[in-house]
């Protein structure tokens, strides 16, 4: 048999056959896939800035990690509890209490139940609180009065940080009772959801907040009269 010559048989290019198809197809999924990839990073650039300025507005403190056992079948099992307080420096705190097997899964449970459960507080002239107050919880009472500028915040442990993440620069508080951190951060809630501002005052008593701060005004002034 004659063998056919090899000028006769089909020549086969870069771009034809399975060979040229399979190095296009590479080509073009590489070049969608880095498009797709670029319009993914530049679709999740804004959410994470906008999740990043979230966060920077609040201030979080860490006021106690407890170690804590769940007794089962086969021993026990140890775990994380966190009291945080998160608070934006402007009249909004709140504090929340997470568990989890590792500490920093832990305080990332707490942050996130305190700020769900932030109130806001009227503060007066944004330094200090408008009145005295009296708080209970549990075996918990704390006591919490106003003070004048330059006074700072004279209080200790787990109120303490309510306060600064409140942004209170005044405040007098003592606590009389237990030490229990929970309790004495739950007595501070509670006094503080009592203190009322001029015009929830002037709301109630059907007057003017002008009429209610210059009788405040007046009454400071003669006190301090008195005492001179």
């Amino acid at each position: 048999m004659a063998r056919t010559p090899t000028s006769d048989r089909p020549s086969r290019g870069p771009s034809s056959g399975r060979g040229g198809a399979e190095r296009s197809g590479r080509g073009g999924g590489e070049r969608a896939g880095r498009s797709g990839g670029d319009r993914s990073d530049r679709g999740r650039g804004p959410s994470s800035d906008r999740e990043g300025r979230e966060d920077s507005e609040f201030v979080d403190k860490l006021v106690s990690i407890n170690r804590v056992a769940k007794v089962v079948k086969g021993g026990r099992r140890f775990a994380f509890a966190a009291l945080v307080v998160v608070g934006d420096a402007k009249g909004r705190v709140g504090y929340g209490s997470g568990k989890a097997r590792e500490v920093p899964e832990a305080i990332r449970k707490a942050t996130e139940q305190a700020k769900r459960n932030m109130i806001r507080i009227a503060l007066r002239e944004g330094r200090t609180l408008h009145h005295d107050s009296i708080g209970n919880y549990g075996a918990g009472r704390v006591v919490l009065r106003a003070a004048p500028p330059g006074t700072g915040i004279i209080a200790g442990g787990p109120m303490r940080a309510v306060f600064e993440t409140m942004g209170v620069q005044d405040v007098v508080a003592k606590c009389i009772g237990t030490s229990n951190p929970h309790n004495m951060v739950k007595a501070t809630f509670s006094a503080l959801k009592s203190v009322m501002g001029p015009r929830n005052v002037a709301a109630k008593r059907g007057k003017k907040v002008s009429e209610i701060t210059s009788r405040r005004d007046g009454a400071a002034g003669a006190a301090q009269a008195k005492e001179a």
